[in-house]
C-alpha cells in the first residue's frame, strides 16, 4: 500500500478521497489555485502545493507542475479524481514516465474510450449494442446532416470528446441542424479543444442508466447499476441505485455486457459503462444500448457505495498498488436503495444559470451522507463548476430512502448564493419520481411545476419579516413587548412589509396588502394559526427561513443603486461572472424578443443572451474575448421609430 499519494483534484472529490486516505492511514498532498488557497481540501491534507492562478488552464490542468509536486513531496502516486485531467492519456503517461503510479486506468484504456466514435467500434466488437447513428471521420456538414436523415429525426449531436452535456444538441427537424452543429463544435472546441461530433438517433422515452465496474487490468466485476435519468440540459441531478423497475434477468445482461466492455481493453480501476435505455415498454433485453464509458470515478459513486458497502477509493488505492481484484462477483450484492441529490449554486428560475456568492450560511442534517468540499463563510467561485454539495441518503427500501432525502434536503441550510435546493425538494415530491416513472424528459416536461412548487410561499416570507425585524431572538422578543403596540416598516432588497407587536409571542406581518396573524413559543411559530417547521437564521448576509421552501431576505441598503430602474429591458446585463465569447449584434441593427445578442462562457458552459424586447442596438458595450462581472452591461437598446 501507499505510503502518500498526490491529489490531482479540488472540491469534494479530493475531501472524499483524503477521507479514505486517512482511514487507511495513507498521507495526502492537495494542490490548490489563487482561488483555493483556503479551501476545504486543503486544509484537510497533510500537505499542500500551490499550482498557479485561478483558472484550471493556469493550476489544475498544468500537468507538468502536478507532477512536479508529486515528486518533490515524495508521493508514491497520483489520484486524479474526476475532471480536469482524469482522462487524459498524456497525462498517465506523463505520470509513469516519472517514476509515479497513475491511480486509474491505462493511458491505452482512456485513449480506448476517449473518444466516443471509437468507442462505440470498440463496443461493437465486444459484443456490446450500441446505439444507431454515425461515427465517422467525414466532418463536413453536408455529410453529417446527410447523415442525420438517414438515421431519421430527432437525432443527437455529441462531441467525440464530450461529457457533462458539454458540445451536445438535441435537433427535431432538418433545418434547425446546422445552427445546432455550429453551436455544439463551438462548445465543443472551447471545452475539449476538439470539435468533431457524432450523430445518434434520440430516443423519445431515454433513461440514462449505468454499470459501475472495476478491473485489474485482467478481469472485471460489476457493482451493479445506477439509474441517472433525473436530468437537465444533459446534466444528473438526482442519482438512485438500483435502478426502479430493473429485474434480475436484466441486470444480469446488462452487468455481463458492462463487464466484456471492461475486459475489453483491459480495464483497470474503477469506471462507468453509460447505457441509453428504450423505458417506452418497461426495460427489456433488447432496448439498452452503449453511449459511453467513463475512465475514472464518477460523481454518483456514493449510491454505489451505500448499497454495497463497499469504498471504491480504498479499492482504487489497494488494485494500482498491485493487488488484484478484492471480491469476486459472486460475493457482491444489493443491499437496500441509495439516492444522491446534487445541490448546486445555481438559479433555476433564470434557466439553472450557475451562480457564485459567499456561503453566508451551511449546514447540513445528521443521518445524510454528505460530501462537500466548501464550508460556511466559502466562495463559490465563477472558475470552477458550482456544486455545493452531493446529499445521499439510504434505506431498506426505494421509499423509504426518498423520504429520507426529502427530510434531508429540507433540514440542510444554505444562503448567500442562490441554490437550487428547493427544486430538489420539489423533485422528490414528484409524483412520477416517487413511482419510480422516470426518464431523461421528466424535469423539462414539468418544470414550469416544478419551478412553482420550489417558490416561497406567503407563510415562509411572513417568518422572514419577523427575522428581519430581530423577533427570533428570544431576548429581542422580551424587549419588543415592553412598548405595545409597535408598529414599523420592515424594508428588504425588493418589497417591504409592515410590522405591528401585539402583544407577548404575538404580531401582526401586512405584506403585499394582506394582513398575516403571527404567534410563537420557544421556537415554535404559527402563522394564521397554522403551526410552522420552519426554521428562521439570521446570518451577516440577511435572514433566511428553512424547511419546506427556503426565503431569503437582504435588508435594504438604502444607498443602493436600483440597476433595473436605471436600465429596464434596454440592457443587457452579464448574468454572471464570465467571458464574453461572441457578440452577434452591432450598433443600429435592429433586433425582435429572443434574438441572440451575444454568447457568455461561464461555469464550462456556453449562456446564449437575448433580447427582451424589440429594438435598435444603440450600444454594444462589451467585446468578443473581453472577461465581465456579474450585473455588467452588455448590449443597450433603443425603441424602434414609430
Amino acid at each position: 500500500m501507499f505510503q502518500k499519494i498526490l491529489i490531482a483534484n479540488r472540491g469534494e472529490i479530493a475531501c472524499r478521497i483524503i477521507d479514505t486516505c486517512q482511514r487507511m492511514g495513507v498521507s495526502t498532498i492537495a494542490v490548490f489555485s489563487d482561488a483555493d488557497r483556503a479551501a476545504r481540501h486543503v486544509s484537510m491534507a497533510d500537505e499542500a502545493v500551490h499550482l498557479g492562478g485561478p483558472a484550471p488552464a493556469d493550476s489544475y490542468l498544468r500537468g507538468e507542475a502536478i507532477i512536479a509536486a508529486a515528486a518533490a513531496t515524495g508521493a508514491q502516486a497520483i489520484h486524479p479524481g474526476y475532471g480536469f485531467l482524469s482522462e487524459n492519456p498524456d497525462f498517465v503517461e506523463a505520470v509513469e514516465a516519472a517514476g509515479l503510479v497513475f491511480i486509474g486506468p491505462s493511458s491505452r484504456a482512456i485513449r480506448a474510450m476517449g473518444l466516443k466514435d471509437a468507442a462505440k467500434r470498440v463496443m461493437e466488437e465486444a459484443g456490446v449494442p450500441v446505439v444507431p447513428g454515425y461515427h465517422g471521420a467525414n466532418q463536413d456538414p453536408g455529410h453529417l446532416a446527410q447523415q442525420a436523415e438517414r438515421i431519421g429525426y430527432p437525432v443527437l449531436i455529441k462531441a467525440v470528446a464530450g461529457g457533462g452535456g458539454k458540445g451536445m444538441r438535441r435537433v427535431d427537424d432538418p433545418k434547425d441542424f446546422a445552427d445546432a452543429l455550429a453551436s455544439a463544435r463551438s462548445e465543443a472546441r472551447t471545452a475539449f479543444g476538439n470539435p468533431d461530433v457524432l450523430i445518434e438517433k434520440y430516443v423519445l422515452q431515454p433513461r440514462h442508466i449505468e454499470v459501475q465496474v472495476f478491473g485489474d487490468g485482467h478481469r472485471a466485476v460489476h457493482l451493479f447499476e445506477r439509474d441517472c435519468s433525473l436530468q437537465r440540459r444533459h446534466q444528473k441531478v438526482i442519482e438512485e441505485a438500483p435502478a426502479p423497475g430493473m429485474t434480475p434477468e436484466i441486470r444480469k445482461v446488462m452487468g455481463a455486457a458492462a463487464v466484456r466492455a471492461a475486459e475489453a481493453i483491459g480495464y483497470a480501476g474503477a469506471g462507468t459503462i453509460e447505457f441509453i435505455v428504450d423505458g417506452s415498454e418497461g426495460l427489456r433485453e433488447d432496448r439498452f444500448w452503449f453511449m459511453e464509458m467513463n475512465t475514472r470515478l464518477q460523481v454518483e459513486h456514493p449510491v454505489t457505495e451505500a448499497i454495497t458497502g463497499i469504498d471504491l477509493v480504498e479499492w482504487q488505492l489497494r488494485v494500482a498498488s498491485g493487488e488484484p481484484l478484492p471480491a469476486r462477483q459472486d460475493a457482491l450484492t444489493i443491499s437496500g436503495h441509495a439516492f444522491e441529490a446534487r445541490l448546486y449554486a445555481e438559479d433555476v428560475p433564470a434557466g439553472f444559470l450557475p451562480a457564485t456568492g459567499r456561503l453566508a450560511r451551511l449546514a447540513f442534517p445528521q443521518g445524510a451522507r454528505i460530501e462537500t468540499g466548501v464550508r460556511q463563510g466559502d466562495t463559490i467561485s465563477p472558475y470552477y463548476d458550482p456544486m455545493i454539495a452531493k446529499i445521499v441518503t439510504h434505506g431498506p427500501t426505494r421509499a423509504v430512502a426518498l423520504r429520507a432525502l426529502e427530510s434531508a434536503l429540507v433540514d440542510t441550510e444554505v444562503a448567500g448564493s442562490v441554490t437550487n435546493l428547493d427544486f430538489l425538494i420539489a423533485l422528490t415530491r414528484h409524483d412520477g419520481f416517487r413511482a419510480g416513472q422516470v426518464d431523461t424528459g421528466l424535469i423539462a416536461r414539468d418544470l414550469d411545476d416544478l419551478v412553482a412548487a420550489a417558490e416561497p410561499d406567503p407563510a415562509a416570507r411572513v417568518l422572514a419579516v419577523i427575522g428581519l425585524a430581530g423577533l427570533a431572538d428570544p431576548q429581542a422578543r422580551g424587549g419588543a413587548t415592553l412598548w405595545q403596540p409597535l408598529r414599523r416598516t420592515i424594508a428588504w432588497d425588493g418589497g417591504q412589509a409592515v410590522l405591528e407587536v401585539l402583544g407577548p409571542g404575538r404580531a401582526r406581518v401586512s405584506l403585499d396588502n394582506q394582513p398575516h396573524e403571527v404567534r410563537w413559543q420557544g421556537d415554535r411559530w404559527w402563522v394564521d394559526d397554522a403551526l410552522r417547521r420552519n426554521r428562521i437564521v439570521t446570518h451577516d448576509a440577511g435572514v433566511s427561513v428553512f424547511g419546506g421552501r427556503t426565503v431569503h431576505l437582504v435588508p435594504r441598503d438604502p444607498l443602493a443603486r436600483d440597476a433595473a430602474a436605471a436600465g429596464g429591458d434596454a440592457l443587457t446585463l452579464s448574468p454572471m461572472p464570465g467571458l464574453v465569447k461572441s457578440v452577434h449584434v452591432s450598433v443600429g441593427q435592429p433586433v425582435r424578443t429572443g434574438d441572440r445578442l451575444a454568447v457568455l462562457e461561464a461555469m464550462k458552459m456556453e449562456h446564449a443572451l437575448t433580447a427582451a424586447r424589440d429594438g435598435i442596438v444603440a450600444e454594444v458595450l462589451a467585446a468578443e474575448g473581453q472577461q465581465v462581472e456579474a450585473g455588467a452591461a452588455l448590449i443597450r437598446l433603443e425603441e424602434e421609430a414609430s
